[in-house]
């Protein structure tokens, strides 16, 4: 049975006399998973947001276990990342050489599953995607993660504003040096766009691979954000098959983007990859 956080919550609390801890239920979770190496680097508001789920339906010890079960799919750090400061290195020394720069990028996305199983894909995947959408001016990647590094194959003009946002504190620096060479036009920002979407406006958002792990950390949150979005196009894509490629995930998962939009007088056009399906909302 679950029980809500406000009956013993005294092994969350910490002892009475200790100034240099918090004494709120929330923020004392936040400082544990904060204390975390696996977590400590994830964007606070995350912290504070699972910690407020928690704590709605555990206390104590198991609040802290769920919260950590919560931040293993959110900050999904078993997806991979490169050495972020031998890649920004690498990043600096053939900055100016695109042949060599298209190289390096696509090495560093090679170490996240995500822009890894995109790879073989780049002389398909943006073209038929910039093909229905137009060329963006503006560009929203939101829960990135290294799909910016990608941007040497998009064919963008140097002037496309291209705003990424990502949880990971380290991963955002990374891209940051990397938009300062690459494409000074584009800016990283670390934040929760569950708990706090972006409010420009936008030719193009991306949002890949994200929504199916964001209903499993809160139902209805993905419906929330699309409505939010003040954008012409959203880019919703969804992985075909498991990571192991054995499993086909059509099926459940164009079950599962339909039901998030249900109701909403939306059109959308599904773009189908090898591994990756695109739906395609024009919101204009």
């Amino acid at each position: 049975m679950y029980k809500h956080f406000s009956s013993g919550i005294g092994d969350i609390v910490p002892k009475q006399g200790d100034i240099n801890q918090p004494t709120d239920p929330v923020s004392a979770l936040v400082a544990q998973l904060q204390a975390s190496s696996k977590y400590g680097g994830t964007a606070e508001s995350t912290l504070r947001d699972v910690a407020l789920q928690a704590l709605h339906h555990y206390r104590g010890k198991a609040a802290l276990k769920e919260a950590r079960r919560k931040l293993h799919n959110i900050v999904a750090d078993y997806l991979g990342d490169p050495d972020y400061e031998a890649a920004a290195a690498q990043i600096a020394a053939v900055h100016n050489d695109s042949a060599a720069l298209r190289t390096v990028c696509a090495q560093i996305a090679e170490a996240h599953t995500s822009t890894r199983e995109r790879l073989r894909l780049l002389d398909s995947f943006y073209p038929r995607l910039f093909a229905l959408t137009g060329v963006p001016d503006s560009i929203l990647d939101l829960a990135c993660a290294l799909n910016p590094v990608l941007i040497p194959f998009m064919g963008l003009p140097p002037t496309t504003r291209y705003e990424a946002y990502d949880l990971h504190r380290e991963r955002v620096g990374f891209l940051n040096r990397f938009f300062e060479v690459v494409h000074p036009a584009g800016r990283a920002f670390e934040g929760d766009i569950l708990v706090d979407p972006p409010t420009q406006q936008a030719d193009v958002v991306f949002i890949f691979k994200e929504v199916h792990r964001w209903e499993q950390r809160r139902s209805g949150s993905s419906r929330a954000l699309l409505e939010a979005l003040q954008a012409h196009w959203v880019l919703v894509s969804l992985p075909a098959q498991n990571m192991t490629g054995r499993r086909d995930l059509s099926d459940s998962y164009r079950n599962l983007f339909h039901k998030v939009i249900a109701g909403k007088n939306w059109e959308v056009i599904e773009v189908h990859f090898e591994d990756e399906m695109v739906f395609c909302v024009h919101k204009t």
